[in-house]
C-alpha cells in the first residue's frame, strides 16, 4: 500500500467470476506523509483512503469480469460504516462483491477486515465507461502487478 499513491491494494488473492467476488490484500505502510497530519503522535488510516480501498478492490473487481473493456468511476458510497481504527503495519483483507450491472453501471458490496475482524465496509456505485486515452495500458500494468492480469 503506498497511500499517498493512492496505490491501495498489493495483491489479489482471488478473482471468482462465477460467484463475482474478489478478494485483496493491502498492508498498511510503517510511515506516509499522510500521518504527518493524521495524527502526529498518534499514526491513522483515514476513513476516506479505506473507502478508496474498498472502491478500488471493487473497481478490479468490475475491471475483471468485464475483460478491461470498459473502465468503472466511483461515483457513489452508500451506508460506509467504521468499526475501529486502523494503524501502521496493520494487514488488511478486502472483499468486494458484484450485486448489480447493468445499464452502464455496477453496484458492488465491500467490506475490510483485520485477522477476520469486520474494519469497515460499504455500498458502492460506479459508473462503467469506455476508457479514457491511454489509461487502458496503464490500468493492464498496474492489473499485473497486483496480479489480476497474468503476465503475458
Amino acid at each position: 500500500m503506498r497511500l499517498e499513491y493512492f496505490e491501495m491494494i498489493d495483491r489479489v488473492v482471488v478473482l471468482d467470476r462465477e460467484a463475482k467476488r474478489i478478494e485483496a490484500q493491502s498492508t498498511v505502510p510503517m510511515e506516509s506523509p499522510v500521518f504527518e497530519g493524521h495524527f502526529p503522535g498518534h499514526p491513522l488510516v483515514p476513513g476516506v483512503l479505506l473507502t478508496e480501498t474498498m472502491a478500488q478492490a471493487s473497481g478490479y473487481l468490475i475491471l475483471g469480469l468485464m475483460d478491461f473493456t470498459h473502465m468503472p468511476f466511483l461515483m457513489a458510497v452508500d451506508k460506509a460504516r467504521f468499526r475501529t481504527f486502523v494503524g501502521p503495519g496493520t494487514v488488511l483483507t478486502i472483499t468486494a462483491s458484484l450485486e448489480h450491472e447493468g445499464s452502464g453501471y455496477a453496484v458492488t458490496k465491500a467490506k475490510i477486515a483485520v485477522e477476520g475482524k469486520s474494519i469497515c465496509d460499504a455500498e458502492l456505485r460506479f459508473r462503467i465507461m469506455p476508457f479514457p486515452a491511454d489509461l487502458d495500458g496503464q490500468m493492464r500494468a498496474q492489473a499485473r502487478r497486483i496480479g489480476l492480469l497474468a503476465e503475458a
